[in-house]
């Protein structure tokens, strides 16, 4: 599926992709320096020999042959040395080469993932998983041929031409005219077809990112599908996205099909040129049978060249589109980015009020927030909403009401419309989001374990933690029991998004996580609404330990969670429409008390 923003990706102009793309070999200058050096040795040897041979034909092997044989020993010597220089050359070319192109598409790699991290949530709803993952794989594997072979073929195959031309020009300059017109002719139509290609080669990307998409989308979700016994309509699904990509492929190898078979008859008028109108310039006595043969080993020379000129123009835009694409990741601004002065929110702290020390206490307000995801329709219509600093603010209502998107504006997951949030009476975009990011900590109901050791997915919440400190978190989350009865302990690995857990289990690593963060703002999403009553119980002893001392939001539908809260915030069309205690709500009798009747009864 392609992301819904496609056409409103940044446009790169060529130039840009280019100059782009150069700046990938400044480190590698003098690996490519001498990478040409390699390929212009190459070359050279090639075009010296039919020159060789030339000379042996003509002066050397008309000698005495005493003369002859007593030489042959230092020409094999002096032959032997040149090849083996061009060995070593095309060594060099081959395998160093190819290494340059691999850290190139390394280090494109690295930005375009470092890019992916930067870019904002608002990026993530527009954009499918798979199509990404084929830019950072897909699409980088053919600009890496190009950024091998393009500079190494482009040399080789200028060098090769040129020198080929010029030496037949001091053959025969008619002969050689006629044959660069046929040159010319079909390098011309090489280039015009290959261009008209380009787009072919973007089609095909594409569609290799739907496969991927599909793909992702399938895996992931194979839990489903298997509990619906629906494993035959994602096969339809992927069939459907495989012919779409077999189509466009079919397309690009009849093209290639018609234009290499126009390139063969190209070359078959070369050989015909240079037999007939060789033949024609022996019979006027203008070119001898010894050049003649010259001419025909300069052509096996310099149609290698041409064939991998043109070549080379087809993986010229195969790597051309994929790295257009990759230029139109990079050039996408991320939504939410630190503002001009922003600064660490402790520093604001200590400047605010020095009775803190440069501690975040945690108090939050919203002032007249108004927010809309597509620009469109406002989720949140004006909330104002005061969490005063150590206290636990449970959010209820309907759902769609803003609950989960109140909660996700505080760490700037999202940026207002129009109104403010602040914390300790700091608008958080004055604050660097690194920093602002520090002082939160997030429980979700859908909670996400890497694919590592428990001690691992622990020590996430902090790094350099120690072992002794990650133990000390898993104490507090009530999990460093079970963990100490498995085989493997804390080194016991999680399996892909902790498929070998529990959720009650997952939950508590995700809390002792958050515990090893340690910090002042805890926001609590649906944390406890997945499990059974059992687990449910020791998760919430846990978050209530989480929650001692921190300002805490929670977002709960079972009410029975927050009786215990400071206060209850009934969020409903965008607004706080009521706000006060369990039983201060139940007592004027509002949305929150008809929820409670729900859930309980009269």
């Amino acid at each position: 599926m392609q992301p819904a923003d496609e056409a409103a990706q940044p446009t790169v102009r060529a130039l840009e992709v280019v100059g782009a793309f150069v700046s990938y070999y400044r480190p590698y200058r003098a690996l490519l320096f001498f990478d040409l050096f390699c390929a212009s040795v190459l070359a050279l040897v090639d075009l010296a020999f039919p020159q060789i041979l030339n000379f042996f034909t003509k002066e050397f092997f008309l000698e005495a042959p005493d003369t002859i044989v007593a030489s042959l020993g230092l020409i094999a010597v002096l032959l032997a040395a040149m090849y083996a220089v061009r060995t070593a050359c095309q060594y060099f070319i081959t395998s160093w080469g190819h290494i340059m192109g691999a850290r190139m598409e390394a280090d494109m790699r690295r930005d375009l993932f470092e890019q992916y991290q930067r870019l904002s949530f608002s990026y993530y709803d527009r954009n499918n998983t798979g199509t990404m993952m084929s830019k950072l794989v897909t699409d980088l594997f053919d600009i890496s041929e190009l950024a091998h072979h393009g500079p190494e073929n482009l040399f080789i195959c200028i060098l090769k031409i040129a020198g080929s031309f010029a030496l037949l020009f001091l053959v025969n300059v008619p002969l050689t005219l006629i044959m660069l017109a046929a040159t010319v002719v079909m390098a011309a139509y090489a280039f015009w077809r290959n261009y008209r290609k380009r787009t072919i080669f973007t089609e095909n990307r594409k569609k290799m990112a739907d496969i991927n998409a599909r793909l992702q989308d399938s895996l992931g979700g194979i839990r489903v599908v298997k509990s619906f016994g629906n494993e035959r309509i994602e096969i339809g699904k992927f069939d459907e996205s495989n012919h779409r990509f077999v189509d466009t492929k079919e397309l690009s190898y009849r093209f290639m099909g018609s234009f290499h078979a126009v390139n063969s008859l190209f070359i078959g008028v070369l050989y015909t040129v240079t037999i007939v109108g060789g033949g024609y310039f022996v019979a006027q006595g203008a070119l001898e049978v010894t050049d003649l043969a010259i001419y025909a080993l300069y052509i096996g020379i310099f149609v290698s060249p041409v064939e991998q000129l043109i070549n080379f123009t087809e993986q010229f835009q195969k790597g051309y589109a994929g790295f257009r694409r990759f230029m139109e990741v990079l050039r996408v601004r991320p939504d939410i980015e630190d503002a001009s002065g922003a600064r660490d929110l402790a520093d604001l702290e200590r400047e605010l009020r020095c009775d803190t020390g440069g501690q975040v206490t945690g108090e939050i307000r919203y002032d007249d927030v108004r927010f809309s995801y597509d620009g469109d329709h406002e989720v949140l219509q004006g909330l104002d909403l005061h969490v005063p600093a150590g206290s636990t603010v449970a959010l209820v209502g309907p759902s769609g009401g803003g609950k989960t998107t109140t909660c996700s504006l505080l760490p700037r997951f999202y940026d207002v419309s129009a109104g403010s949030v602040s914390i300790d009476g700091i608008d958080i975009r004055e604050a660097t989001v690194g920093s602002l990011r520090q002082a939160i900590g997030i429980v979700q109901q859908d909670v996400y374990l890497f694919d590592g050791t428990i001690r691992e997915n622990i020590a996430y919440g902090k790094p350099e933690a120690t072992d002794a400190e990650i133990e000390h978190a898993a104490s507090l989350a009530n999990i460093h029991e079970f963990i100490c009865d498995l085989e493997d302990g804390y080194d016991t690995y999680v399996g892909e998004r902790g498929a070998r857990l529990s959720g009650g289990q997952k939950q508590r690593i995700a809390i002792a996580r958050v515990f090893l963060k340690d910090p002042r703002i805890l926001i609590l999403d649906e944390a406890t609404s997945a499990l059974d009553n059992e687990s449910e119980r020791k998760v919430q002893q846990s978050l209530e330990d989480l929650s001692r001392g921190r300002t805490t939001l929670v977002i709960a539908h079972r009410l029975s969670t927050i009786r215990s809260a400071d206060a209850i915030a009934v969020v409903e069309g965008g607004r706080v429409v009521e706000f006060g205690t369990h039983e201060s709500l139940i007592g004027i009798d509002g949305t929150y008390a008809r929820y409670y009747r729900m859930q309980f009864g009269s």
